[in-house]
């Protein structure tokens, strides 16, 4: 072999990347000691993009096409090393090849529960999980700000990056949104595009086109879950009023009813006092107030000590039978056990039979 083909082998005459596997986003041109010739060809294949460095600096971008690199294809390139003097010299440049194809069905999702604020109710914290596509849109702001001097940049290395950048954006744009949660759960589509504006613009600040970005689900975390459906059961128990917040309190007394029965003194005294005509009435008509009414239209329950001593025994067994029908109502609307309905009934013949 002649020193002249010797010297020949080291200068490129074509430079191009023929792409064989997923996921790369960036590969360098093996250069090692070659250089590149003057006139040498280079081919930027379609989704491909092609960047020379010089000595670290972006000088020249070549999109989809076929180039034969001279004075008058490398304008900076000229520029920067005096080709106008030295116009037969090969030349040494880092060239990268960038892949401009839509990364499409990418996973996101929230690792851990974002806290966002709510106007429903006040901070909660929300998971949720969907799919989204990006491309590099901007090879060389894509260089400088991510992938850098690597042999190679993957598209599981930038998505690391994304996934922080991702986090930070929805859970900044959904506490801007003000859009209650409830919403947002059920028009996915409206979390997706209000997400979406502002994840376009943090993607777009390192090349990087988002093409789609779609939530497949969202949800509370599981102590807000609890509260939330506690919060709906009681709007299903038994239509307590327009007022939301006030048929919840309405329900939680009425949960705490069976809860009395277990103790000594509980319901079952509740029901020995409603025949004396004592407490169980006031409690009951404060927290059960929508419900009572509902009953029927038999007068409140007076308290025993209300009662004129001179009562006939006919007005008496009227008042024990008004008592007999609400108690029948609170049994009917779910609100106490039969056992506690017969207790306190029971209590109410004894009374009413002597």
């Amino acid at each position: 072999m002649s020193i002249g083909s010797f010297i020949k082998k080291q200068f490129i005459d074509v430079l191009q990347w023929n792409e064989t596997g997923e996921g790369v986003l960036a590969w360098r041109f093996p250069m090692q000691d070659f250089e590149i010739q003057n006139g040498a060809m280079l081919t930027v294949r379609e989704s491909q993009v092609a960047v020379f460095v010089n000595e670290g600096q972006v000088a020249d971008v070549f999109n989809p096409g076929n180039y034969r690199l001279t004075t008058r294809t490398l304008p900076v390139l000229t520029n920067l090393r005096n080709w106008d003097k030295l116009f037969d010299s090969p030349f040494k440049s880092d060239v990268y090849f960038f892949s401009t194809r839509v990364q499409t069905g990418r996973k996101w999702g929230t690792t851990q529960p974002v806290t966002i604020s709510d106007k429903d109710f006040d901070m909660i914290r929300i998971r949720a999980f969907g799919i989204y596509s990006y491309r590099v849109a901007e090879a060389r702001k894509f260089f400088t700000e991510i992938s850098g001097t690597r042999e190679q940049y993957t598209r599981d290395e930038v998505e690391d990056q994304l996934r922080g950048i991702l986090l930070a954006t929805m859970a900044n744009s959904l506490g801007n949104a003000n859009v209650p949660f409830l919403d947002m759960a059920a028009n996915q589509t409206l979390m997706a595009q209000q997400i979406r504006g502002d994840l376009t613009k943090a993607f777009e600040k390192y090349g990087l086109g988002l093409d789609e970005f779609n939530v497949s689900s969202v949800s509370l975390s599981e102590d807000l879950q609890a509260a939330l459906d506690e919060r709906i059961s009681a709007g299903m128990k038994g239509s307590l009023g327009a007022d939301k917040m006030g048929g919840f309190t309405k329900f939680q007394v009425a949960s705490s009813i069976p809860l009395a029965a277990q103790n000594e003194g509980g319901l079952a005294g509740l029901g020995a006092g409603l025949a004396s005509g004592v407490a169980f009435g006031n409690v009951m008509s404060q927290g059960l107030a929508g419900a009572a009414a509902a009953a029927g239209a038999a007068a409140p329950i007076a308290p025993a000590s209300a009662t004129p001593s001179s009562t006939t025994g006919a007005a008496a067994e009227e008042s024990i039978e008004a008592r007999l029908g609400k108690l029948k109502g609170l049994l009917d609307k779910g609100l106490i056990s039969t056992t506690d309905y017969d207790a306190a009934k029971a209590e109410l013949l004894k009374k009413l039979i002597g």
